[in-house]
C-alpha cells in the first residue's frame, strides 16, 4: 500500500467471529472471495477455536476483540441513581473487557487490531470507559469513539425497528456506500454467515450479506472508485493512527 494523503482507506470489519461455525465460514468466504479485510472476534463463544483456526489460514484478515458484556444491564444496573450500583457496573464492565482481552491473548498470541463490542454495549456512558482505558493502552481504534476513523454501520439489514429490509445489503446499497466514502479512514460494519447451526433474527440476512460482499459489481466498484481496501493493523502501519487526524 502507497501512502498518500488524498487515498480514502475502506475497512470492510465483519462482527459476530466465532458466534457460529456457519458465521465464521462465511466471513471467511466473504474475506477471501470478497470485500470483507477485517473480523471482530467473540472470544467466549464455541466457535471461537474454529474461527481462530480459519483466520491463521488467511492471515491477511484483521482480527480485533468483539467484547460481549454480560452484566451491566442485569443486577448491576444502577437503581435510583445509586453510585454503589454505578460502581458495580464499571468493575463489572472492566473485569468482561480485561478477561476477554486475555482470552484473545491465549487463542492469538497477540493483541487485537482494534475493539468493539456486541450491539454496542461500550457506547453506554458506564461501560464506555473501560473500552477507552484498553484502547488507549493497546493504542488501537475504538469503534465509533476514534476520531480518526468514521464507522459506517448502513449495511444492514433490518430497519432499527425490528422490520428485515433486505435492499440495505444489496448490491446497489453496497455500491452507493463505496461511492460516498469520503473520510480518510473509514469502518464499513457487516454480518456476514451462513445459517446452519443458527438461530437468530438475522439468520437469512447473514448469506444475504455474504453474497453481496462476494458480487464482482461490488469489487469493480472499490476499484473504479480508487478506495484502498485494507484492515485495521495495515492502517496502523500506513496512516498516521497516532496522530491528529
Amino acid at each position: 500500500m502507497t501512502v498518500s494523503e488524498s487515498v480514502r482507506y475502506l475497512v470492510v470489519n465483519a462482527d459476530d467471529f466465532g458466534y457460529t461455525e456457519g458465521i465464521n465460514r462465511g466471513i471467511l468466504d466473504a474475506h477471501v472471495n470478497g470485500i470483507v479485510t477485517s473480523a471482530s472476534l467473540m472470544v467466549e463463544r464455541p466457535a471461537a477455536a474454529h474461527a481462530v483456526a480459519l483466520a491463521r489460514e488467511s492471515p491477511r484478515l484483521g482480527l480485533g476483540l468483539h467484547v460481549e458484556v454480560k452484566r451491566w444491564w442485569t443486577s448491576s444496573f444502577p437503581r435510583r441513581g445509586s453510585a454503589r450500583s454505578a460502581d458495580a457496573v464499571k468493575r463489572c464492565a472492566r473485569e468482561d473487557v480485561r478477561r476477554q482481552l486475555d482470552l484473545f491473548r491465549a487463542l492469538l498470541g497477540r493483541e487485537p487490531s482494534h475493539l468493539d463490542s456486541h450491539h454496542h454495549r461500550h457506547m453506554a456512558e458506564l461501560v464506555r470507559p473501560a473500552f477507552e482505558e484498553l484502547a488507549d493502552e493497546l493504542t488501537i481504534p475504538l469503534r465509533r469513539v476514534d476520531p480518526r476513523v468514521r464507522f459506517d454501520g448502513g449495511f444492514y439489514g433490518h430497519d432499527g425497528r425490528g422490520q428485515p429490509q433486505h435492499e440495505s445489503i444489496g448490491v446497489d446499497a453496497l455500491i452507493r456506500l463505496i461511492e460516498n466514502v469520503d473520510s480518510r479512514v473509514t469502518e464499513l460494519c457487516c454480518h456476514p454467515g451462513y445459517p446452519d447451526g443458527l438461530d437468530d433474527w438475522y439468520r437469512a440476512e447473514r448469506e444475504l450479506e455474504v453474497q453481496t460482499l462476494c458480487d464482482r459489481r461490488v469489487r469493480d466498484a472499490v476499484e473504479r472508485g480508487g478506495v484502498q481496501l485494507c484492515s485495521f493493523a495495515e492502517a496502523r502501519m500506513e496512516l498516521p493512527l497516532e496522530g491528529a487526524p
